[in-house]
Protein backbone atom coordinates (compact mmCIF):
# COMPACT_ATOMS: atom_id res chain seq x y z
CA UNK A 1 0.00 0.00 0.00
CA UNK A 2 1.20 3.31 -0.57
CA UNK A 3 1.52 6.11 2.33
CA UNK A 4 -0.54 8.65 2.93
CA UNK A 5 0.79 11.67 1.34
CA UNK A 6 -0.65 14.94 3.73
CA UNK A 7 -1.78 17.94 1.90
CA UNK A 8 -1.25 20.45 4.54
CA UNK A 9 0.32 23.63 2.88
CA UNK A 10 4.10 23.46 4.17
CA UNK A 11 6.36 26.58 5.44
CA UNK A 12 8.37 27.97 2.65
CA UNK A 13 11.74 25.89 1.75
CA UNK A 14 14.85 28.33 3.52
CA UNK A 15 16.39 28.56 0.73
CA UNK A 16 13.89 30.77 -0.70
CA UNK A 17 13.61 32.59 2.51
CA UNK A 18 17.32 33.13 2.82
CA UNK A 19 17.25 34.76 -0.54
CA UNK A 20 14.14 36.85 -0.29
CA UNK A 21 15.24 38.19 3.41
CA UNK A 22 19.07 39.11 1.99
CA UNK A 23 17.33 40.72 -1.20
CA UNK A 24 14.86 42.74 0.76
CA UNK A 25 17.17 43.68 4.09
CA UNK A 26 20.81 43.25 3.15
CA UNK A 27 22.52 46.89 3.83
CA UNK A 28 25.36 46.40 0.66
CA UNK A 29 28.44 48.60 3.15
CA UNK A 30 31.60 47.07 1.85
CA UNK A 31 33.11 49.93 -0.41
CA UNK A 32 34.61 47.66 -2.70
CA UNK A 33 32.11 45.31 -3.35
CA UNK A 34 30.23 49.02 -5.04
CA UNK A 35 33.43 49.92 -6.65
CA UNK A 36 33.36 46.67 -8.28
CA UNK A 37 30.31 46.92 -9.44
CA UNK A 38 30.81 50.46 -11.30
CA UNK A 39 33.84 48.67 -13.20
CA UNK A 40 31.42 45.69 -13.58
CA UNK A 41 28.38 47.44 -15.16
CA UNK A 42 30.85 49.29 -17.53
CA UNK A 43 32.67 46.64 -18.59
CA UNK A 44 29.37 44.34 -18.98
CA UNK A 45 27.50 47.16 -21.25
CA UNK A 46 31.02 47.44 -23.83
CA UNK A 47 30.66 43.28 -24.05
CA UNK A 48 27.19 44.24 -25.24
CA UNK A 49 28.43 46.67 -27.98
CA UNK A 50 30.82 44.45 -29.20
CA UNK A 51 28.25 41.55 -29.88
CA UNK A 52 26.05 44.47 -31.90
CA UNK A 53 29.16 44.11 -34.57
CA UNK A 54 28.13 40.18 -35.41
CA UNK A 55 24.43 40.05 -37.55
CA UNK A 56 24.02 36.23 -35.83
CA UNK A 57 23.49 38.28 -32.76
CA UNK A 58 21.74 40.89 -34.06
CA UNK A 59 19.13 38.92 -36.12
CA UNK A 60 17.66 38.05 -32.67
CA UNK A 61 17.49 41.61 -31.38
CA UNK A 62 13.93 44.08 -31.26
CA UNK A 63 10.60 43.09 -30.12
CA UNK A 64 9.16 39.60 -31.14
CA UNK A 65 6.51 41.10 -33.36
CA UNK A 66 8.05 43.47 -36.09
CA UNK A 67 7.96 47.26 -35.48
CA UNK A 68 6.57 47.15 -32.18
CA UNK A 69 7.26 50.31 -29.93
CA UNK A 70 6.26 50.58 -26.28
CA UNK A 71 5.62 53.55 -24.77
CA UNK A 72 7.52 54.01 -21.52
CA UNK A 73 9.08 50.78 -22.62
CA UNK A 74 12.77 49.89 -22.22
CA UNK A 75 15.80 50.78 -24.50
CA UNK A 76 18.62 48.58 -25.62
CA UNK A 77 21.77 50.09 -25.61
CA UNK A 78 23.42 50.89 -28.85
CA UNK A 79 20.22 49.81 -30.96
CA UNK A 80 16.56 52.15 -31.20
CA UNK A 81 14.48 49.59 -29.81
CA UNK A 82 12.21 50.72 -27.04
CA UNK A 83 10.59 47.48 -25.79
CA UNK A 84 8.42 45.33 -23.04
CA UNK A 85 11.08 44.44 -19.87
CA UNK A 86 10.56 40.99 -20.36
CA UNK A 87 11.93 41.27 -24.50
CA UNK A 88 14.19 43.90 -23.35
CA UNK A 89 15.93 41.76 -20.85
CA UNK A 90 15.87 39.09 -23.54
CA UNK A 91 17.99 41.72 -25.79
CA UNK A 92 20.32 42.88 -23.32
CA UNK A 93 21.04 39.53 -22.14
CA UNK A 94 22.07 38.17 -25.44
CA UNK A 95 24.01 41.29 -26.45
CA UNK A 96 26.08 40.75 -23.06
CA UNK A 97 26.98 36.77 -23.29
CA UNK A 98 27.19 36.55 -26.78
CA UNK A 99 31.20 36.59 -27.12
CA UNK A 100 31.78 35.23 -23.86
CA UNK A 101 33.32 37.83 -22.73
CA UNK A 102 31.85 39.47 -19.52
CA UNK A 103 32.71 38.66 -16.17
CA UNK A 104 33.22 35.04 -14.81
CA UNK A 105 32.53 32.91 -11.59
CA UNK A 106 34.45 29.82 -11.01
CA UNK A 107 33.70 27.49 -8.60
CA UNK A 108 31.45 23.79 -8.12
CA UNK A 109 28.96 25.47 -10.75
CA UNK A 110 30.80 28.16 -13.01
CA UNK A 111 28.77 30.88 -14.84
CA UNK A 112 28.33 34.66 -15.56
CA UNK A 113 26.85 36.86 -12.70
CA UNK A 114 26.79 39.98 -14.88
CA UNK A 115 24.14 38.11 -17.41
CA UNK A 116 21.76 39.44 -14.66
CA UNK A 117 22.25 43.04 -16.07
CA UNK A 118 19.80 41.84 -18.63
CA UNK A 119 17.05 41.60 -16.64
CA UNK A 120 18.26 44.18 -14.06
CA UNK A 121 18.72 47.36 -16.38
CA UNK A 122 15.58 46.87 -18.91
CA UNK A 123 13.22 46.29 -15.45
CA UNK A 124 14.99 49.51 -13.59
CA UNK A 125 14.40 51.81 -17.20
CA UNK A 126 11.09 50.45 -17.76
CA UNK A 127 10.54 51.36 -14.38
CA UNK A 128 11.83 54.69 -14.44
CA UNK A 129 10.59 56.06 -18.17
CA UNK A 130 7.15 54.65 -16.22
CA UNK A 131 7.60 56.51 -12.79
CA UNK A 132 8.18 59.74 -14.30
CA UNK A 133 4.95 59.75 -16.67
CA UNK A 134 2.88 58.92 -13.86
CA UNK A 135 4.53 62.42 -11.76
CA UNK A 136 7.01 60.05 -10.02
CA UNK A 137 11.08 60.53 -9.55
CA UNK A 138 12.72 57.61 -11.78
CA UNK A 139 15.14 55.18 -9.95
CA UNK A 140 19.19 55.99 -9.67
CA UNK A 141 21.66 53.71 -11.05
CA UNK A 142 22.94 53.26 -7.16
CA UNK A 143 20.06 50.78 -7.36
CA UNK A 144 21.62 49.21 -10.17
CA UNK A 145 24.34 48.75 -8.88
CA UNK A 146 23.04 47.02 -5.65
CA UNK A 147 20.65 44.57 -7.72
CA UNK A 148 23.79 43.54 -9.68
CA UNK A 149 25.83 43.03 -6.49
CA UNK A 150 22.79 41.19 -4.82
CA UNK A 151 22.51 38.98 -8.06
CA UNK A 152 25.93 38.10 -8.16
CA UNK A 153 25.62 37.46 -4.63
CA UNK A 154 23.16 34.88 -4.92
CA UNK A 155 23.79 33.35 -7.94
CA UNK A 156 27.61 32.83 -6.70
CA UNK A 157 27.19 31.64 -3.48
CA UNK A 158 24.47 28.62 -4.47
CA UNK A 159 27.15 27.94 -6.88
CA UNK A 160 30.16 27.32 -4.39
CA UNK A 161 29.08 24.13 -3.31
CA UNK A 162 26.15 23.01 -5.58
CA UNK A 163 27.34 21.88 -9.47
CA UNK A 164 24.35 21.58 -11.79
CA UNK A 165 26.52 20.33 -14.49
CA UNK A 166 27.51 17.26 -12.76
CA UNK A 167 23.59 17.11 -13.19
CA UNK A 168 23.77 17.90 -16.92
CA UNK A 169 21.49 21.08 -16.35
CA UNK A 170 22.86 24.62 -17.15
CA UNK A 171 23.92 27.56 -14.97
CA UNK A 172 21.44 30.01 -16.62
CA UNK A 173 19.33 27.98 -14.08
CA UNK A 174 21.45 30.56 -11.56
CA UNK A 175 20.59 33.52 -14.02
CA UNK A 176 17.22 33.04 -13.81
CA UNK A 177 17.02 32.60 -10.14
CA UNK A 178 19.18 35.59 -9.22
CA UNK A 179 17.16 37.49 -11.53
CA UNK A 180 13.56 37.15 -10.30
CA UNK A 181 14.87 37.55 -6.82
CA UNK A 182 16.44 41.35 -7.40
CA UNK A 183 13.80 41.96 -10.20
CA UNK A 184 10.74 41.49 -7.63
CA UNK A 185 12.79 43.75 -5.42
CA UNK A 186 12.74 46.36 -8.05
CA UNK A 187 9.27 45.94 -8.93
CA UNK A 188 7.99 46.22 -5.34
CA UNK A 189 7.31 42.29 -4.23
CA UNK A 190 6.38 41.99 -0.57
CA UNK A 191 8.14 39.45 1.32
CA UNK A 192 5.46 36.88 0.35
CA UNK A 193 4.94 37.42 -3.36
CA UNK A 194 9.04 37.50 -3.56
CA UNK A 195 9.40 34.18 -1.98
CA UNK A 196 6.15 33.25 -4.51
CA UNK A 197 8.28 34.77 -7.35
CA UNK A 198 11.98 32.32 -6.53
CA UNK A 199 9.30 29.50 -6.47
CA UNK A 200 8.35 29.40 -9.66
CA UNK A 201 12.41 30.05 -11.23
CA UNK A 202 12.94 27.36 -9.29
CA UNK A 203 9.47 24.74 -10.41
CA UNK A 204 10.15 26.13 -14.34
CA UNK A 205 11.85 24.05 -16.73
CA UNK A 206 15.96 24.51 -16.68
CA UNK A 207 18.38 24.22 -19.43
CA UNK A 208 20.20 21.45 -20.40
CA UNK A 209 23.53 21.83 -21.02
CA UNK A 210 23.18 20.00 -24.30
CA UNK A 211 24.26 23.07 -26.05
CA UNK A 212 27.92 23.52 -24.78
CA UNK A 213 28.99 20.43 -25.46
CA UNK A 214 29.83 18.08 -28.14
CA UNK A 215 28.81 16.73 -30.08
CA UNK A 216 25.72 19.90 -30.32
CA UNK A 217 28.14 22.83 -28.66
CA UNK A 218 26.00 25.38 -30.95
CA UNK A 219 24.93 29.13 -30.53
CA UNK A 220 22.05 28.94 -27.97
CA UNK A 221 24.55 29.15 -25.29
CA UNK A 222 25.36 32.34 -26.64
CA UNK A 223 21.53 33.53 -26.16
CA UNK A 224 20.43 31.18 -22.86
CA UNK A 225 21.10 33.88 -20.64
CA UNK A 226 19.30 36.42 -21.92
CA UNK A 227 16.39 33.85 -22.00
CA UNK A 228 16.90 32.97 -18.50
CA UNK A 229 17.05 36.63 -17.08
CA UNK A 230 13.88 37.61 -19.73
CA UNK A 231 12.39 34.76 -17.94
CA UNK A 232 12.85 36.20 -14.56
CA UNK A 233 11.46 39.38 -15.25
CA UNK A 234 8.23 37.48 -16.42
CA UNK A 235 7.78 35.41 -13.39
CA UNK A 236 8.38 38.30 -10.88
CA UNK A 237 5.56 40.02 -12.68
CA UNK A 238 3.44 37.10 -12.48
CA UNK A 239 4.58 36.97 -8.84
CA UNK A 240 2.99 40.82 -8.73
CA UNK A 241 -0.50 40.21 -9.68
CA UNK A 242 -0.76 37.98 -6.55
CA UNK A 243 0.06 34.35 -8.58
CA UNK A 244 0.40 32.01 -6.04
CA UNK A 245 4.14 29.91 -5.48
CA UNK A 246 4.97 26.77 -4.11
CA UNK A 247 6.73 26.31 -1.05
CA UNK A 248 8.66 23.09 -0.85
CA UNK A 249 9.58 23.25 -4.64
CA UNK A 250 12.66 21.91 -3.22
CA UNK A 251 11.86 19.70 -0.85
CA UNK A 252 9.15 18.26 -1.87
CA UNK A 253 9.50 14.20 -2.16
CA UNK A 254 9.08 12.84 -5.39
CA UNK A 255 7.87 16.05 -6.93
CA UNK A 256 10.32 18.51 -5.72
CA UNK A 257 13.94 19.94 -7.71
CA UNK A 258 16.04 18.16 -5.06
CA UNK A 259 14.14 14.92 -5.92
CA UNK A 260 13.53 15.20 -9.97
CA UNK A 261 16.53 17.24 -10.95
CA UNK A 262 19.38 16.77 -8.41
CA UNK A 263 19.16 13.43 -7.24
CA UNK A 264 18.09 13.84 -3.98
CA UNK A 265 21.11 16.04 -2.77
CA UNK A 266 20.28 19.19 -1.09
CA UNK A 267 21.74 22.37 -1.59
CA UNK A 268 24.95 23.09 0.25
CA UNK A 269 26.25 26.41 1.79
CA UNK A 270 29.90 27.64 1.88
CA UNK A 271 28.60 30.99 3.22
CA UNK A 272 26.00 33.32 3.71
CA UNK A 273 24.82 35.61 1.74
CA UNK A 274 26.66 39.15 1.69
CA UNK A 275 28.81 40.67 -1.37
CA UNK A 276 31.68 38.51 -1.57
CA UNK A 277 30.99 37.68 -4.83
CA UNK A 278 31.13 40.94 -6.50
CA UNK A 279 34.43 40.97 -4.58
CA UNK A 280 36.02 38.38 -6.20
CA UNK A 281 34.66 38.13 -9.85
CA UNK A 282 36.81 37.66 -12.31
CA UNK A 283 36.90 39.85 -15.12
CA UNK A 284 37.49 38.60 -18.89
CA UNK A 285 39.97 41.76 -19.95
CA UNK A 286 42.50 40.35 -22.45
CA UNK A 287 41.05 37.63 -24.51
CA UNK A 288 37.01 36.75 -25.18
CA UNK A 289 37.78 33.05 -24.27
CA UNK A 290 36.10 30.82 -21.68
CA UNK A 291 37.59 31.76 -18.12
CA UNK A 292 39.51 28.22 -17.75
CA UNK A 293 41.67 29.02 -20.53
CA UNK A 294 42.70 32.71 -19.99
CA UNK A 295 45.91 31.84 -17.87
CA UNK A 296 46.62 29.37 -20.70
CA UNK A 297 46.14 32.23 -23.56
CA UNK A 298 48.30 34.64 -21.67
CA UNK A 299 51.09 31.75 -21.74
CA UNK A 300 50.67 31.03 -25.53
CA UNK A 301 50.93 34.69 -26.14
CA UNK A 302 54.61 34.80 -24.40
CA UNK A 303 56.21 31.67 -25.77
CA UNK A 304 54.79 33.36 -29.67
CA UNK A 305 56.90 36.22 -28.45
CA UNK A 306 59.55 34.22 -27.22
CA UNK A 307 59.35 31.88 -30.31
CA UNK A 308 59.84 35.17 -32.63
CA UNK A 309 62.71 36.00 -30.27
CA UNK A 310 64.63 32.69 -31.36
CA UNK A 311 63.35 33.00 -35.06
CA UNK A 312 60.77 30.13 -34.95
CA UNK A 313 57.39 29.85 -35.46
CA UNK A 314 54.78 27.65 -35.07
CA UNK A 315 55.66 25.41 -37.75
CA UNK A 316 58.84 24.72 -35.29
CA UNK A 317 56.50 23.17 -32.67
CA UNK A 318 56.40 19.18 -32.23
CA UNK A 319 54.33 19.14 -29.22
CA UNK A 320 52.80 21.20 -26.15
CA UNK A 321 51.94 19.98 -22.79
CA UNK A 322 49.03 21.87 -20.84
CA UNK A 323 49.49 21.11 -17.43
CA UNK A 324 45.58 22.56 -16.20
CA UNK A 325 42.85 21.96 -13.22
CA UNK A 326 39.84 19.41 -13.72
CA UNK A 327 37.46 21.65 -14.92
CA UNK A 328 39.41 22.97 -17.51
CA UNK A 329 39.52 19.46 -18.53
CA UNK A 330 36.02 18.18 -17.90
CA UNK A 331 34.76 21.44 -19.86
CA UNK A 332 37.39 22.83 -22.64
CA UNK A 333 39.28 19.54 -23.40
CA UNK A 334 38.62 19.29 -27.04
CA UNK A 335 39.54 17.11 -29.94
CA UNK A 336 38.08 16.53 -33.51
CA UNK A 337 36.23 18.73 -35.61
CA UNK A 338 34.95 22.17 -34.32
CA UNK A 339 32.21 22.67 -35.98
CA UNK A 340 30.97 26.73 -35.30
CA UNK A 341 32.47 29.79 -33.02
CA UNK A 342 30.21 28.40 -30.02
CA UNK A 343 32.28 24.57 -30.52
CA UNK A 344 36.05 27.08 -30.67
CA UNK A 345 35.73 29.27 -27.63
CA UNK A 346 35.01 26.08 -25.49
CA UNK A 347 38.09 24.67 -26.78
CA UNK A 348 41.50 25.03 -24.98
CA UNK A 349 43.41 23.76 -27.85
CA UNK A 350 42.06 26.10 -30.41
CA UNK A 351 42.39 29.23 -28.03
CA UNK A 352 46.05 27.97 -26.96
CA UNK A 353 46.46 27.47 -31.23
CA UNK A 354 45.41 30.58 -32.50
CA UNK A 355 47.55 32.87 -30.40
CA UNK A 356 50.55 30.55 -30.80
CA UNK A 357 50.42 31.14 -34.37
CA UNK A 358 49.12 34.81 -35.15
CA UNK A 359 49.91 36.54 -31.28
CA UNK A 360 46.66 37.32 -30.67
CA UNK A 361 43.27 35.96 -29.78
CA UNK A 362 39.52 37.73 -30.57
CA UNK A 363 36.41 37.24 -31.14
CA UNK A 364 36.90 37.24 -34.85
CA UNK A 365 39.35 34.42 -34.26
CA UNK A 366 36.50 31.96 -33.55
CA UNK A 367 34.66 32.78 -37.06
CA UNK A 368 35.22 30.18 -39.81
CA UNK A 369 37.60 32.67 -41.64
CA UNK A 370 40.49 32.08 -39.47
CA UNK A 371 39.45 28.81 -38.01
CA UNK A 372 39.87 27.40 -41.47
CA UNK A 373 43.45 28.37 -41.27
CA UNK A 374 45.27 24.51 -41.76
CA UNK A 375 47.85 25.45 -39.19
CA UNK A 376 45.54 25.79 -36.22
CA UNK A 377 44.37 21.94 -36.69
CA UNK A 378 47.89 20.82 -37.29
CA UNK A 379 49.02 22.44 -33.89
CA UNK A 380 46.27 21.39 -32.06
CA UNK A 381 46.71 18.17 -32.51
CA UNK A 382 49.90 18.60 -30.79
CA UNK A 383 48.38 19.87 -27.64
CA UNK A 384 47.62 17.54 -25.02
CA UNK A 385 46.07 18.62 -21.27
CA UNK A 386 47.20 16.86 -17.58
CA UNK A 387 45.51 17.33 -14.64
CA UNK A 388 47.63 18.81 -11.74
CA UNK A 389 46.35 17.52 -8.79
CA UNK A 390 47.50 21.21 -6.85
CA UNK A 391 45.96 23.36 -9.48
CA UNK A 392 42.73 21.56 -8.86
CA UNK A 393 42.81 22.45 -5.37
CA UNK A 394 43.79 25.94 -5.69
CA UNK A 395 40.59 26.36 -8.25
CA UNK A 396 38.53 25.14 -5.14
CA UNK A 397 40.31 27.11 -1.97
CA UNK A 398 38.24 29.89 -1.45
CA UNK A 399 41.50 32.38 -0.32
CA UNK A 400 43.30 31.36 -3.65
CA UNK A 401 40.29 30.97 -6.44
CA UNK A 402 43.40 30.58 -8.73
CA UNK A 403 42.80 29.43 -12.48
CA UNK A 404 46.03 27.88 -12.89
CA UNK A 405 47.29 27.00 -16.46
CA UNK A 406 51.42 25.72 -17.21
CA UNK A 407 52.49 25.11 -20.70
CA UNK A 408 55.64 23.31 -21.83
CA UNK A 409 56.85 23.69 -24.96
CA UNK A 410 59.06 21.07 -27.54
CA UNK A 411 60.29 21.74 -30.36
CA UNK A 412 61.22 20.11 -33.99
CA UNK A 413 65.01 19.99 -32.77
CA UNK A 414 64.71 18.13 -29.60
CA UNK A 415 64.45 21.16 -27.68
CA UNK A 416 62.15 22.22 -24.90
CA UNK A 417 60.87 25.61 -23.82
CA UNK A 418 61.11 26.51 -20.63
CA UNK A 419 57.49 25.99 -18.74
CA UNK A 420 54.97 28.98 -18.17
CA UNK A 421 53.10 28.59 -15.92
CA UNK A 422 50.08 31.31 -14.93
CA UNK A 423 47.92 30.84 -11.78
CA UNK A 424 45.61 34.07 -12.05
CA UNK A 425 44.41 35.92 -14.85
CA UNK A 426 44.51 39.92 -15.05
CA UNK A 427 40.92 39.95 -14.30
CA UNK A 428 41.97 38.54 -11.05
CA UNK A 429 41.15 40.26 -7.67
CA UNK A 430 44.75 39.47 -7.16
CA UNK A 431 45.83 41.82 -10.26
CA UNK A 432 42.96 44.23 -10.00
CA UNK A 433 45.59 47.02 -9.80
CA UNK A 434 46.71 45.77 -12.60
CA UNK A 435 43.54 45.48 -14.55
CA UNK A 436 41.42 47.68 -14.17
CA UNK A 437 43.10 50.52 -16.53
CA UNK A 438 43.02 47.78 -19.33
CA UNK A 439 39.44 47.27 -18.47
CA UNK A 440 38.84 50.59 -18.85
CA UNK A 441 40.72 50.37 -22.26
CA UNK A 442 38.74 47.37 -23.51
CA UNK A 443 35.14 49.71 -22.38
CA UNK A 444 36.77 52.60 -24.76
CA UNK A 445 37.70 50.51 -26.91
CA UNK A 446 34.04 48.98 -27.24
CA UNK A 447 32.10 52.26 -27.20
CA UNK A 448 34.27 53.39 -30.40
CA UNK A 449 32.55 50.53 -32.27
CA UNK A 450 28.97 51.68 -32.01
CA UNK A 451 29.07 55.58 -31.03
CA UNK A 452 30.45 58.77 -33.41
CA UNK A 453 32.73 60.66 -30.94
CA UNK A 454 30.93 62.95 -29.41
CA UNK A 455 28.61 60.73 -28.16
CA UNK A 456 31.47 58.21 -26.97
CA UNK A 457 32.63 61.84 -25.08
CA UNK A 458 29.15 61.70 -23.24
CA UNK A 459 28.86 58.19 -22.27
CA UNK A 460 32.40 58.22 -20.46
CA UNK A 461 32.15 61.50 -18.98
CA UNK A 462 28.75 60.00 -16.93
CA UNK A 463 30.19 56.93 -16.21
CA UNK A 464 33.49 56.52 -15.57
CA UNK A 465 33.04 58.34 -12.39
CA UNK A 466 31.33 56.55 -9.98
CA UNK A 467 29.91 59.20 -7.67
CA UNK A 468 28.45 61.15 -10.90
CA UNK A 469 27.14 57.58 -12.05
CA UNK A 470 25.36 56.86 -9.18
CA UNK A 471 23.27 59.74 -9.05
CA UNK A 472 22.00 59.30 -12.41
CA UNK A 473 18.99 58.48 -13.61
CA UNK A 474 18.92 54.84 -14.72
CA UNK A 475 16.58 56.17 -17.72
CA UNK A 476 19.20 58.92 -18.34
CA UNK A 477 21.90 56.91 -18.10
CA UNK A 478 19.97 54.57 -21.29
CA UNK A 479 19.58 57.24 -22.90
CA UNK A 480 23.12 57.98 -23.10
CA UNK A 481 23.62 54.32 -24.99
CA UNK A 482 21.02 54.76 -27.72
CA UNK A 483 21.46 55.26 -31.10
Amino acid sequence: MSSHISNERPQPDKVLTDIADYVLNYEIKNDLAWKTAHYCLLDTIGCGLEALTYPACTKLLGPIVKGTIVPNGAKVPGTQFQLDPVQAAFNIGTIIRWLDFNDTWLAAEWGHPSDNLGGILATADWLSRAYIAEGKEPLKMKQVLEAMIMAHEIQGVIALENSFNRVGLDHVLLVKLASTAVVGRLIGLTRDELINAVSLALVDGQSLRTYRHAPNTGSRKSWAAGDATSRAVRLALIAKTGEMGYPSVLTAKTWGFYDVLFKGNEFKFQRDYGSYVMENVLFKISFPAEFHSQTAVEAAMTFHHKLKELGKTADDIKKITIRTHEAAIRIIDKKGPLNNPADRDHAIQYMVAVPLIFGRLTAADYEDTIASDPRIDVLRDKIECVEEIQFTKDYHDPEKRSIANALTVELNDGSILDEIVVEYPIGHKRRRDEGIPELIKKYKVNLARIYPEKQQKQVLENSLEYEKLVDLNVNEFVDLLVI
